[in-house]
């Protein structure tokens, strides 16, 4: 039963990131995103760097709440939204936008998927007219793209 709340939270954590992608980061709290999108940084961190910090907190709290009470299910969700933040940032910093330079010659048509969906998030510079606010799930018009050069 506990290795189903993981993985379900997992996946509902693609949801809430969309979510909270479209209506927090490109919302009320667009003064933290807005120097992902226009590159107005100056060095390798940036203000959107602090969504780290503001998902790990509850995150720990959970996971902490849930081992001081026997392991109980707060800490499974925990783990889940942990794991995702930790594809999250292997995907988004490290694949993505190559925080560290890794898989850049990749064929993997999903990656490529991934990447390209990312791209076109990107190319809006403002915080409105977005698209594309989701993380491991992605249009299916960007995996047709890759899957169909492949044959």
């Amino acid at each position: 039963m506990n290795s189903l709340i993981v993985i379900a939270t997992f996946f509902v954590m693609e949801g809430m990131t969309w979510l909270i992608h479209k209506y927090i980061m490109h919302g009320l709290l667009w003064v933290l995103h807005k120097d992902h999108h226009d590159h107005s940084n100056d060095g390798h961190m940036e203000k959107n760097d602090y969504f780290f910090v503001i998902f790990a907190v509850p995150t720990i709290i959970l996971m902490y709440y849930g081992t001081i009470n026997g392991f109980n299910h707060w800490f499974y969700i925990g783990l889940g939204i942990a794991l995702y933040g930790m594809a999250y940032f292997f995907v988004h910093d490290i694949f993505i936008h190559q925080r560290i330079k890794l898989l850049r010659n990749t064929e993997n048509p999903y990656l490529l998927a991934i990447r390209r969906a990312h791209k076109q998030h990107h190319k809006h510079t403002g915080k409105e007219e977005g698209e594309c606010f989701g993380f491991l799930w992605v249009p299916v018009k960007y995996f047709k793209m890759y899957f169909n050069k492949n044959k």
